[in-house]
């Protein structure tokens, strides 16, 4: 049975990667630092909670000892923007909020890779889920998720010699989530939507099933990649 471990999956997309894995029988571990959600998910979906702050380093050896039987895919979904308002000239709030966005979405991703790391099996995969605010920019919230896509190519490198993967999924704007809390005003929405070129938003099975693809033998030879899943708000060439 393939082990998958996927941070911050109590909700939205976190939720829906977990939900597919053992769906196809996987025995999956979520993380996330609420509990009561965290534990709620894991019952509905037939997973394993373990509570855990992903930017900590004694919550992360307790994950570990959890994943002892090797880890098949690891799916770094914690994160989010986890800055809030600065107003101008504010050294202090400014200074909080970059170092939030670098825990909560850097820290995260490379403390639970490290961690995990030695129980990696040959050929397994690692995806991290980044942003269109990667290119786009968004305050102390891109640069963040810029950084997390430089780590990976260094990643990619690192592992390829053990057939192990490294990829980028960034996301546009996905709805079904908490991070714009209780959802963008109308005007944002209205703004969102414009932006696509599919004249619809995303949903978190979107980001779900090219988790799955990466996940699988035919994305074998995939790795050091961003994959913009976006509706054509931001295009690559």
């Amino acid at each position: 049975m393939r082990m998958i471990v996927v941070t911050g999956g109590a909700t939205g997309i976190g939720r829906e990667i977990a939900q597919r894995f053992t769906k196809q029988g996987a025995h999956v571990v979520i993380t996330g630092r609420r509990r009561e959600p965290l534990l709620r998910t894991a019952e509905e979906i037939g997973a394993e909670a373990v509570p855990c702050d992903n930017a900590s380093t004694e919550d992360l050896a307790r994950l570990r000892e959890a994943c002892t039987d090797g880890v098949q895919v690891l799916v770094n979904n914690a994160g989010g923007n986890a800055a809030p308002p600065v107003a101008d000239g504010d050294l202090a709030g400014t200074a909080a909020a970059w170092e939030a966005n670098f825990t909560a979405n850097v820290l995260t991703a490379v403390l639970t890779t490290t961690a995990l790391e030695p129980l990696l099996v040959d050929g397994a995969r690692v995806i991290n889920v980044g942003s269109i605010a990667a290119d786009s920019g968004s305050g102390s919230y891109g640069p963040a998720k810029a950084a997390v896509q430089s780590w990976t190519v260094d990643l990619a490198r690192r592992l390829g010699a053990r057939r192990i993967t490294a990829n980028v999924i960034a996301p546009g704007y996905i709805s079904e989530t908490e991070f714009f809390g209780d959802g963008p005003s109308e005007a944002k929405y209205a703004s969102l939507l414009a932006a696509t070129m599919t004249q619809r938003v995303g949903v978190p099975s979107d980001i779900a099933e090219v988790v799955t693809f990466l996940a699988s033998d035919a994305a074998g030879h995939i790795t050091g990649q961003t994959l913009h899943v976006n509706g054509g708000a931001q295009t690559t060439r």
